[in-house]
């Protein structure tokens, strides 16, 4: 199965960051949040991306044009251009294509317009700014065992406020970012069945989160994968400062494959 990853929005809630590169380029921990999505679905094995391009798409494009030389020594011959690698590692055995979807595009039409490049009859969808532990083998057994056309995994989302617990006038609990109880939001990770396409259109106004998703909820084709752990997703920058707070602490929930390379 292919994971397609939308990858085309501006970020401009995360300015101090985007202005220069895309938003699943911002880095947490010396690498761009993409890599770190697309490590986790490659840990569950499935390692072909379709990456869906727009805002300063050319910046994801020259990362993995020079993937290999920004891992790996080299030597360069500057009269010819040719370039000898050293290989040190294996790195990823990753598929990854890379679409141009527009500038402009909305979520539904970025995905429309990567429909040539998908193979098969059923994919991984996620946004490019969300990490979260949602064990994506489980994710996919779900998906394949109520028969509809989606699924969708909510979350619990955290508050965008520290939560007080007070007693008359002494605070007894502080919480930065505090877990909403009972109350789930939209999390991504999606799963579609490749009939899902026929929703969407190129249209640039197309937005997935709309018209699509709610026709197939009232069609009741749409189904809900819940997850109690951890997810957050990287629109501000006060969650670029508590991610990267997150890895230099080794709090890093998501980062499964950290004790797979260790042995």
């Amino acid at each position: 199965m292919q994971t397609v990853i939308l990858c085309g929005g501006m970020g401009t809630r995360l300015r101090e960051e985007t202005e220069f590169r895309p938003k699943p380029m911002v880095e947490i921990g010396g690498r761009p949040i993409l890599w770190h999505i697309m490590k986790y679905y490659a840990h569950f094995g499935f390692k072909e991306f379709i990456l869906a391009l727009g805002y300063r798409g050319d910046v994801i494009r020259d990362y993995f044009i020079n993937y290999k030389l920004r891992r790996h020594d080299f030597t360069i011959e500057l009269e010819t251009g040719r370039i000898d690698i050293h290989r040190r590692s294996d790195g990823e055995d990753w598929r990854v294509t890379l679409v141009e979807t527009g500038d402009a595009a909305m979520t539904g039409a970025r995905l429309k317009r990567i429909e040539p490049f998908l193979r098969g009859d059923r994919f991984f969808l996620t946004y490019g700014d969300g990490l979260s532990t949602i064990p994506i083998d489980r994710l996919l057994a779900f998906h394949r065992s109520h028969g509809g056309i989606g699924t969708v995994s909510g979350v619990l989302a955290p508050s965008r406020f520290g939560e007080l617990a007070v007693e008359g006038r002494r605070v007894v609990r502080f919480s930065e970012k505090p877990r909403i109880p009972s109350r789930y939001v939209c999390g991504g990770f999606y799963v579609f069945e490749r009939r899902f396409l026929r929703e969407v259109s190129a249209d640039d106004s197309c937005i997935l989160e709309r018209d699509p998703l709610e026709r197939m909820a009232a069609s009741r084709e749409l189904f809900v994968y819940l997850h109690d752990g951890f997810w957050h997703s990287m629109d501000t920058y006060r969650d670029y400062l508590f991610l990267n707070e997150m890895w230099q602490r080794h709090e890093r929930p998501w980062a499964l494959w950290e004790g797979e390379e260790d042995g």
